[in-house]
């Protein structure tokens, strides 16, 4: 939602602008003839050397900062403005501007904005292993946890991990990767809660830091601040790249019903099969019934990918283990599964 203060003849607009789903905040203030409502629109990184950044009109570009700091080769004006580097950004490394935009009636608008590089190399992978339930403080405190597993070499930098659950916030970016070069066959672990505050992202090749009964030696954990539950028995999960290609997704129903309660698990689940991200095991799109079924996982019953058989995208590839067989950042072992 955009909001509008009027602060000593100065328009300051927050709001937000992207080509991403859920995009950085941005802040712009005009001056001039505020009547002409000049307007920043978006921003987007074509490549790792070139920004586009669009108006609701031409304008020139008066004054351009990076951070981190960026050499700027070349600045094409217009209502599209193309920002061209002298060097490459890194995969997905979060970069925040502050421009100064003039149109020809000398109206002024002063933008602040963040977005990710351009990040062409995102690895292949896969959701291997979900924890939809915590434990309590008694039984030491397991968060719930979403697992990867790479299937190629590349760079996780500006991945998006989207939750559609049953809450308020029906679809959210729960979860942006910074950059980091990942080898193919890694696990990840996306830890949706954060009990130990000495829990660390492994960003580095030490993937011995973090703490917790789930933190993994032999996979990189990642960490969600807070203790929010963000998961639960009915959910959507699916990760994205920066043109929204769905990159894998897994839909879990905790009752086989007919159709889908919510209008908005209705559309996922068609947003999800006109990617080829999910299906029904007859090829059309999921109702509950064609879900992962999820009702008996527990923190210690997790719902697992098997990953003998080749990913078809449906809910016959997956399984849920039996009591303390969880394999967070190992190996998914179907044999153990809950009869």
């Amino acid at each position: 939602m955009k909001k509008y203060f009027l602060l000593l003849g100065v328009v300051i607009l927050l709001g937000s602008c992207s080509n991403q789903e859920t995009p950085p905040n941005s802040a712009a203030a005009m001056r001039g003839n505020s009547s002409s409502a000049l307007q920043y629109l978006n921003c987007k990184a074509v490549s790792q050397e070139e920004v586009e950044f669009t108006f609701s009109r031409s304008v020139t570009i008066k004054h351009l900062d990076f951070e981190p700091k960026l050499s700027v080769d070349s600045i094409e004006n217009g209502e599209t403005v193309r920002v061209t580097l002298k060097e490459k950004t890194e995969p997905g490394r979060l970069i925040k501007v502050n421009l100064l935009a003039e149109d020809s009636k000398k109206n002024t608008l002063n933008v602040l904005v963040s977005f990710r590089a351009r990040n062409d190399r995102m690895p292949k992978l896969v959701i291997n292993e979900i924890c939809t339930e915590n434990a309590s403080a008694a039984a030491g405190k397991k968060e719930e946890f979403i697992e990867f597993k790479t299937k190629s070499a590349g760079n996780l930098g500006a991945m998006r991990i989207v939750i559609n659950g049953n809450s308020t916030a029906a679809k959210q970016t729960i979860y942006e990767f910074e950059p980091v070069e990942v080898k193919k066959d890694e696990y990840l672990v996306l830890h949706l809660r954060t009990y130990n505050p000495d829990s660390k992202d492994e960003y580095t090749e030490n993937l011995d830091e973090s703490t917790g009964i789930n933190a993994s030696p032999t996979a990189r954990d990642f960490w969600m601040n807070g203790e929010t539950k963000l998961l639960h028995k009915t959910a959507m999960i699916y990760v994205l790249d920066q043109d929204d290609n769905v990159l894998d997704a897994v839909i879990l129903s905790e009752n086989p019903d007919d159709w889908w309660i919510k209008d908005y698990f209705a559309e996922t689940a068609e947003f999800l099969f006109i990617k080829g991200a999910w299906k029904s095991a007859d090829g059309n799109i999921c109702s509950p019934q064609d879900a992962v079924a999820s009702a008996k996982a527990t923190n210690t019953r997790t719902i697992c990918r098997d990953e003998t058989v080749e990913d078809s995208n449906s809910a016959k590839d997956w399984y849920i283990t039996d009591t303390s067989n969880a394999t967070v950042g190992k190996p998914n072992n179907p044999k153990r599964y809950l009869k």
